[in-house]
C-alpha cells in the first residue's frame, strides 16, 4: 500500500519525488514461476536490493510487449546489479497470466504486478485517471528506499533497457557520473 494515515479520518497519498523516500507498495503479482503472490518495496529493502519499478499502460497492446520482453531478457544483468525488477499495470493478475500464455509475450522472468485499485500508479504520478491506465513510468529505488531516478514517457514511445542498466551502474558507482558514463570510465571529482 502507498497510503499513509494522517489522522483517524484522513488519508493521503505520498507522491514519488526524486531524492525522497519512495512510496511504499505491496501488490498482487504474477510471479515468474506462473503463480500469484505479493511483491513489495519493503521486501526488496529488507533484502538490500535496488528496485526498478516500471509501469506500462495495458496488457495485450503493441509497444508494451517489446519493453517487457527486453526487461525480461536483461534479467541476468539486473540480478548481477542486485536489482529486483517489477512491471506494473492497472490490469489484473489474471490478465497478466492470460497475456503470458500468448506468443505475443510468453514467459517473463520478473513479476508483473496488478495495480487494479490504481493507488500505486497514483502515488508514482503515472495514472491517467480518465482512462484508468498508467503512463510509461520508470523508477529506480536504492536499497535504503530513496527514489534516485524517475522518467515518464507518453504511451506511444518505449524505453531503452540498456539505459536503465547504465543508470543503475552509475548510481551504484557511488561517484559523480558524467553524461554518457559507462563502467570502466573515470568518474568526476568533487
Amino acid at each position: 500500500m502507498c497510503c499513509e494515515c494522517n489522522n483517524e479520518n484522513e488519508y493521503y497519498i505520498q507522491l514519488a519525488r526524486v531524492g525522497k523516500p519512495a512510496p511504499k507498495f505491496e501488490m498482487l503479482a504474477l510471479l515468474p514461476n506462473g503463480s500469484f503472490g505479493n511483491v513489495s518495496l519493503q521486501e526488496n529493502l529488507d533484502n538490500g536490493k535496488w528496485t526498478v519499478l516500471y509501469f506500462y499502460p495495458k496488457d495485450f497492446t503493441f509497444v508494451c510487449p517489446t519493453e517487457i520482453k527486453a526487461m525480461s531478457d536483461a534479467n541476468e544483468q539486473f540480478e548481477k546489479l542486485n536489482t529486483s525488477v517489477i512491471a506494473v499495470s492497472t490490469d489484473t493478475e489474471y490478465s497478466h497470466l492470460a497475456w503470458t500464455n500468448t506468443p505475443a509475450l510468453g514467459k517473463i522472468k520478473h513479476p508483473m504486478a496488478s495495480d487494479a485499485n490504481h493507488q500505486v500508479s497514483e502515488a508514482y504520478g503515472v495514472l491517467i485517471e480518465e482512462e484508468g491506465i498508467a503512463l510509461r513510468g520508470l523508477f529506480i529505488i536504492d536499497p535504503e528506499g530513496k527514489l534516485v531516478h524517475s522518467t515518464i514517457n507518453d504511451n506511444n514511445v518505449g524505453r531503452n533497457v540498456d539505459e536503465v542498466i547504465r543508470l543503475l551502474e552509475a548510481f551504484q558507482s557511488g561517484g559523480l557520473a558524467p553524461c554518457g558514463w559507462t563502467p570502466g570510465e573515470k568518474l568526476l571529482e568533487d
